[in-house]
């Protein structure tokens, strides 16, 4: 019998259409931090890392809205209450040996003085107060999360968002963020994200901050 050797490629090499999700099981923190290392910084795809499975992702091109969005309305909602932040964009966040994942974007809010003028990650820096994802289904993607203890997770999966926060370890779902009490965000974001494919981008952030203001004064 002819024995067959395995073909092994440079991840980088995949070519992958936009909405792919590969998977890749038995992977190493080792190899993990290689091919993070071989796909470089500037890339589109995102992964994520946890129990040993890789997940790379590669985002379609209509979630870029719903993202920059999101992130809009947490800038506008942060300002409102006087709460200074540090965005931290889709920084690779790992623990070391268990998980690693990159978020759509990201917020310090309770931490940010202690990541003003941060270039680079350093192990003993927390994780972000609060990581947004679009279309996020993948247990790997929230075991990652979970591992790396982000207190709050936004998922927007097209069509609603849901809220997360971490309690005792492991995330719950809930209707309101602690960072902003009694706003109803799941629905007001929603509403938001599709006024915006209607009268665009801008007139739609303007409405919505028109909307906090009557709820904060």
């Amino acid at each position: 019998m002819t024995a067959v050797s395995p073909v092994v490629k440079p991840v980088s090499l995949l070519r992958l259409a936009p909405g792919s999700v590969v998977t890749i099981e038995d992977v190493s923190w080792e190899e993990f931090e290689s091919i993070l290392q071989e796909l470089g910084q500037k890339r589109s795809l995102r992964v994520a890392y946890s129990n040993s499975t890789l997940e790379i992702m590669v985002p379609l091109p209509e979630h870029e809205k719903p993202q920059d969005l999101i992130s809009d309305i947490v800038k506008i909602l942060l300002k409102k209450i006087g709460k200074r932040y540090e965005p931290f964009g889709s920084t690779t966040f790992k623990r070391e040996n268990s998980a690693g994942v990159e978020p759509d974007a990201c917020f310090y809010i309770e931490n940010y003085q202690r990541m003003i003028g941060k270039r680079r990650l350093e192990p003993d820096d927390p994780p972000p107060d609060l990581a947004i994802e679009t279309d996020v289904t993948s247990k790997t993607t929230l075991d990652a999360y979970e591992a790396i203890a982000v207190p709050q997770l936004w998922i927007y999966n097209g069509k609603k968002l849901s809220i997360y926060l971490l309690t005792d370890g492991h995330y719950t779902q809930s209707d309101y963020s602690p960072t902003f009490p009694n706003i109803p965000l799941t629905q007001i974001i929603t509403a938001t994200i599709e006024r915006a494919w209607q009268v665009g981008t801008v007139q739609a952030l303007e409405e919505f901050a028109e909307d906090i203001d009557k709820i904060y004064d």
